[in-house]
């Protein structure tokens, strides 16, 4: 895990008065042609496992012997007992014609997130500039987190608190110049130009990737087609990824969304599916389930191997108190091998576990 120093947080701490006087400054001078913005969230959790080891360590036979505490292998959630996730805030300004992101995270959640940074970056989550031709045409450079996928980084903008593993072993971030243009009024697009997937500091192998999109929309939902193609390392063949991300209101209180996925390189990679129903029960309280099916292919996976199949469940309940959100969350795994252990340190093939998370977005 990346170190975080304490003088990063200090200038953080410090920039954070100045920020916020220029937004004053801002809001005074340009009110009605630009807006600058501050808004983030923090976040911690508590998580057990019932069928599944809850510590990781293990004394046997006299001797303590370490072990990987029993979690799903998908990213951020899985530390046992009470953990803290990340504090992310995100300064922006926005112009008529020109703007800029820049978001900060520090916390295991943000560490995870920026795994490929060096450690001069590892509090950027997502660095960059735009410039608007005009209101179908727009320019960014920098680094920003992925288009792919049903999920984000931020535990703010999911339903569910714990991740799919098409989340987590997809991209996470980006950084290049893209473009996005409209092409009516319920038709987008989108072309980029990035470094290898998550190397967001500079480019280590001199390889690009390329990426696109294209988008519909209505006032029921969107629909959203993604890709990206090109060499990860000096030495992998060419990535290919495919990403279908789409989500509709069928009712006034029923939403459902879906994530299908494919990513290869030379044979090695995964495919897969997930829905997504949200039921409202009322007007701060919602129910929504995760069903994904997983499945690597026969050449070789990112995650528990060659032509392994699996299954995630996870029902989460989402209660909002103004800016402080509950969520309470069933999750059980199922997998085609014997990857996790039990109680009783014996393999077993299914893991049952439950997160209550607390989420301020502000």
């Amino acid at each position: 895990m990346k170190a975080i120093t304490t003088s990063k947080l200090v200038k953080i701490l410090f920039l954070l008065p100045f920020a916020f006087t220029t937004s004053i400054l801002f809001s005074q001078e340009e009110e009605e042609t630009s807006k600058f913005s501050i808004s983030g969230s923090v976040d911690a959790y508590f998580r057990t496992n019932f069928n599944g080891l809850n510590k990781s360590e293990e004394i046997i036979g006299g001797d303590p012997v370490d072990l990987t505490p029993a979690a799903p292998a998908t990213s951020f959630a899985n530390d046992p007992g009470f953990a803290i996730g990340m504090a992310n805030v995100i300064l922006g300004y926005e112009g008529d014609k020109v703007g800029f992101v820049a978001d900060l995270v520090v916390g295991p959640r943000g560490e995870d997130a920026v795994f490929l940074s060096s450690p001069s970056t590892n509090i950027v989550n997502q660095l960059y500039a735009y410039y608007k031709v005009n209101d179908g045409l727009k320019f960014t450079l920098g680094n920003w987190n992925t288009f792919l996928g049903y999920e984000v980084i931020s535990p703010a903008g999911n339903f569910n608190y714990s991740t799919s593993y098409m989340f987590s072993y997809g991209p996470f971030s980006h950084t290049g110049l893209k473009v996005d243009f409209s092409l009516n009024d319920n038709w987008t697009g989108m072309l980029a130009v990035m470094n290898p997937t998550d190397y967001t500091e500079y480019n280590p192998i001199g390889k690009y990737t390329f990426g696109g999109q294209l988008g519909y929309s209505n006032a029921s939902g969107s629909a959203y087609l993604n890709l990206i193609y090109g060499e990860q390392s000096l030495t992998d063949d060419a990535l290919f990824q495919i990403d279908l991300t789409t989500g509709w209101d069928l009712t006034d209180t029923f939403y459902l969304g879906l994530n299908s996925t494919y990513q290869s390189t030379d044979g090695v990679g995964f495919y897969g599916a997930a829905l997504y129903p949200q039921l409202a029960l009322s007007e701060n309280f919602g129910l929504g389930l995760r069903a994904e099916y997983f499945k690597e292919l026969e050449d070789g996976g990112p995650v528990y191997g060659a032509d392994v199949r699996s299954l995630d469940f996870t029902l989460t309940g989402s209660y909002n108190l103004g800016g402080l959100i509950i969520k309470p969350e069933l999750r059980l795994d199922s997998i085609s091998e014997e990857v996790f252990l039990d109680r009783d340190l014996a393999a077993t093939d299914n893991l049952a576990s439950f997160v209550l998370a607390a989420i301020y977005a502000f």
